[in-house]
């Protein structure tokens, strides 16, 4: 009886380790997530916003939130709010080159940066918003243009 009993709990315990999942495997959906945070659309950069302001809660993914915001650009140029938008296109950079994946969302990466940046322009108008918008062109050329070199030596974005 006692061979029985310790040969049940030693396939049981052999049950459980097979199906146990490390503590720190991020949830399956990590890529989805991701995905979502990081599109062109207002919805994803609110949602990624809402996100950040509560990472606690993404903890298990094991998101990489540093940033160094717009590099060594001002983060406001002219006065103009664009650290935000530097701080969400970091995210994307940073997470997709940890999932090995960046070349492949790159592109993706900086039109939402640019979407972003946009979104900050469309809150003004005359002559601010010609600068604004012609500042936000400036900055998405130079992360079309010298992102990846960054984020590949360094881990920043642009």
């Amino acid at each position: 009886m006692r061979n029985r009993i310790t040969a049940s709990l030693a396939i049981a315990a052999a049950a459980v380790i097979a199906t146990a999942v490390p503590a720190s495997a991020a949830p399956a959906d990590k890529p989805q997530v991701l995905g979502s945070w990081t599109q062109t659309s207002a919805s994803s950069y609110q949602a990624w916003v809402s996100a950040r302001a509560n990472q606690g809660a993404w903890s298990s993914y094991d998101f990489v939130w540093s940033t160094d915001y717009c590099s060594t650009s001002p983060d406001n140029p002219f006065g103009f709010p664009f650290k935000t938008a530097c701080a969400r296109h970091d995210f994307g950079y940073r997470n997709y080159k940890a999932a090995g994946t960046f070349s492949t969302n790159k592109s993706r990466l900086d039109e939402a940066f640019y979407a972003d940046l946009k979104r900050v322009c469309a809150t003004y108008s005359g002559a601010s918003k010609t600068t604004c918008d012609s500042t936000a062109w400036t900055y998405y050329q130079a992360v079309k243009a010298l992102g990846k070199t960054a984020a590949v030596d360094s881990g920043a974005s642009a």
